[in-house]
């Protein structure tokens, strides 16, 4: 425990802002690679991977609550068992808990899927977005909570199109417009399969900022392999002249060398300007296949 509780005291949240705490699936602390512990303000919140007595939970819970004495619920999310529901370690689960970063807020759903709703590791992403949107006309590819799409607006987009086949989630991005108080006459969320949705996406179109942030897998709806080369192909018929591209590896079984040789080959026209790493509260024992997220323009040739 104390090798959790030196690496928590080098990340501890400020003003209630989202963070991750421990996060051992980097595979930088040997026995912790099944464990990722989040803060989100009164909540923490413990996810799993792999089956962990009660006992050693407990004695985590306790040092937890020792350490945040102004926690008042530390849950915990079995990964490893995906029928479990998610309980409450130490007090209950609240009703309507948010995330807070960079000044917007998103809404978490504790009981709802394996996915809280919020991915913390994507916040650079955000940021790149946010600083990006000025003017733009933007599309957000598997749009899931609609994350980039607040970040977007609040940077300055003029419009947004979430598209994702999951219609609960893009209810819970509609509610986190609406938690940052942006004009939703702004936004559209289609509940649509991507794949077969090129033609009406294209009819939408050009954008001038396209954010493709897909699942590291999705049955067969999504795998990186089969997939991102058919993802790639649709770029240019949906690209304004002079548009960006921010696309989201996060496959481990990967290089982030593939998607950037990918987008490369088959859209030599667009040029990579930046490749971020989730950043320091994500380390990672093999750095070429942490997530990455990857900033393209277009250039004339």
């Amino acid at each position: 425990m104390q090798q959790i509780l030196t690496e928590i005291r080098q990340h501890l949240p400020v003003d209630n802002q989202a963070r991750r705490l421990f996060h051992g699936r980097g595979r930088c602390f040997p026995g912790y690679q099944d464990l990722l512990i989040d803060s989100y303000g009164e909540l923490i919140w413990i996810t799993l991977f792999a089956a962990r007595d009660d006992d050693w939970l407990h004695q985590l819970g306790a040092i937890l609550v020792e350490e945040f004495p102004q926690c008042r619920c530390i849950g915990v999310q079995r990964r490893d068992l995906p029928t479990a529901a998610p309980r409450a370690l130490v007090g209950t689960l609240p009703q309507s808990p948010l995330a807070f970063e960079a000044g917007l807020s998103y809404q978490l759903r504790l009981t709802h899927g394996q996915n809280i709703g919020f991915f913390i590791d994507m916040a650079r992403g955000r940021a790149l977005v946010r600083q990006s949107a000025q003017g733009k006309k933007v599309l957000n590819l598997f749009a899931y909570s609609c994350s980039f799409s607040v970040a977007a607006l609040t940077g300055g987009a003029t419009q947004v199109v979430n598209v994702d086949m999951n219609r609960s989630a893009l209810e819970l991005g509609r509610l986190n417009h609406q938690h940052n108080q942006l004009d939703l006459r702004c936004v559209s969320f289609l509940n649509v399969e991507i794949f077969r949705s090129f033609s009406r996406l294209r009819q939408l179109g050009p954008f001038d900022l396209i954010i493709c942030d897909p699942p590291h897998s999705q049955g067969k709806n999504f795998t990186a392999e089969n997939h991102w080369p058919k993802l790639i192909d649709k770029i240019p018929s949906l690209l304004a002249p002079q548009g960006e591209l921010i696309a989201c590896l996060n496959a481990p079984h990967l290089e982030t060398s593939y998607l950037r040789d990918l987008v490369q080959t088959k859209i030599p026209s667009l040029q990579e300007q930046s490749c971020l790493a989730a950043g320091d509260d994500f380390p990672e024992a093999d750095a070429r296949r942490a997530l990455s997220i990857q900033h393209f323009s277009q250039v004339l040739l």
